[in-house]
């Protein structure tokens, strides 16, 4: 009977050591999460409601084996706001809704012929520019945001840049959270933030959800943005493999995992949510406590649910000054268009090569520069664009052939 006690006791307080560290994770992946439909102007609630029931669906289709969760994608925010001045934000869904599906029929192409097709497609040469434009196409963006009040958006710069360069621990995987709570607290102190919306608002609401509309221009113009998502999947597979010291990609298998995101984002497109992605700093924290046990992302996604049907909570982030958004943004849409330079440099892609210097070359000024094709209703531009030139790029030209030794 004591036996029985002691063994009750002890699973009373690993569950309590679960749910602690569980909430913890959520906020690893608060700040990102949210800072996208602000970006985006939505309700942000809604993507915390989706990449918590997108995390679930991820975990239930990989038979909840991989412990990873998934948020709000960074790399289609460019995209998104581009397909919305368009499309409108519904037709916008529709082809975020497209790029789930395409994510599920990339996955059923790696389970019958491998990574092989997915690497002759998109090979660095391709994916490193790509991710390029996506961080440095809001550059423009991330100053006009800042420049609202530059003493506060250098600030919040400065905070991220000390969190994440000498920062330890899991502080050092949450500089944009962190970032944004020091912007806020001075916002506070500057009388720059109206609190009349949080008093109105209720302590229980819904999220603002968005029904969908089907346009086959916004479809067309999202889905080739997907070619980079679907890279950086494949990656951090293989880092929480390592993490973890399991081959996820091949139990539950890379096809498993695609196909979960996938779902995860053709789900958040049907309630107004942004595409999902699985989050490297939630990796990062994984391997930091060494925790590695799925059901603890489990407990963070409901957590998540939970904080989106929380009113005050969605009402104070729609609160956050713009320049505490700029200046978060002057350091992460840097990050991400360096590590497209990063992708280039560990594929050892050799600029000597006339070639490799034409594919990154266009793509580049492509995808920065603005240019589009169209026909009737149709608009094909920005990243999407740069994306499919630099895959045709790469089919067409002549490789060089290997030089005898």
């Amino acid at each position: 009977m004591k036996s029985s006690q002691n063994q009750t006791l002890t699973d009373t307080s690993n569950t309590t050591k679960r749910i602690v560290i569980g909430v913890q994770f959520l906020f690893v992946a608060f700040g990102a999460t949210v800072l996208v439909p602000l970006l985006i102007d939505i309700d942000p609630a809604v993507a915390l409601f989706t990449a918590g029931v997108g995390t679930l669906i991820f975990h239930l289709i990989t038979k909840g084996k991989v412990p990873v969760f998934l948020g709000s994608s960074f790399a289609f925010i460019a995209p998104i706001i581009a397909a919305t001045k368009l499309y409108g934000y519904p037709g916008t869904l529709g082809g975020i809704i497209a790029v789930g599906i395409v994510y599920s029929i990339v996955s059923t192409i790696i389970k019958l012929w491998g990574l092989r097709i997915i690497e002759k497609l998109f090979p660095a040469v391709v994916v490193g520019p790509v991710i390029m434009i996506i961080g440095l196409s809001l550059a423009t963006a991330g100053v006009d945001m800042a420049k609202t009040n530059w003493l506060i958006a250098i600030v919040v710069l400065a905070t991220a840049i000390i969190i994440v360069s000498f920062a330890k621990g899991l502080l050092k995987l949450i500089p944009i959270f962190i970032g944004i709570i020091v912007g806020y607290l001075i916002s506070i102190f500057m009388g720059q933030v109206d609190f009349s919306l949080v008093n109105e608002a209720a302590w229980f609401s819904l999220p603002k959800f968005t029904t969908p509309e089907f346009n086959w221009g916004a479809i067309l113009y999202m889905i080739p943005v997907a070619i980079a998502p679907i890279i950086e999947h494949i990656g951090d597979m293989y880092a929480i493999s390592g993490v973890a010291n399991k081959k996820f990609v091949k139990d539950p298998g890379l096809h498993r995992t695609l196909l979960g995101d996938g779902i995860a984002t053709a789900f958040a497109g049907f309630f107004g949510g942004p595409p999902n992605t699985t989050y490297s700093e939630v990796t990062g924290a994984v391997a930091l406590t060494k925790i590695v046990d799925p059901r603890v992302l489990r407990i963070a996604a409901v957590t998540a649910i939970i904080f989106s049907l929380i009113g005050k909570i969605s009402a104070i982030l729609k609160t956050i000054p713009q320049a505490v958004l700029g200046g978060i943004m002057l350091l992460l849409f840097g990050m991400i268009a360096s590590i497209g330079i990063k992708t280039l440099i560990e594929a050892k892609t050799d600029f000597s090569v006339t070639r490799n210097q034409v594919i990154v070359s266009i793509i580049l000024t492509v995808g920065i520069g603005g240019a589009q094709i169209g026909y009737a209703n149709f608009t094909l531009a920005g990243i999407g664009l740069a994306s499919v030139v630099g895959v045709i790029l790469n089919l067409i030209l002549p490789k060089p052939k290997p030089t005898k030794k």
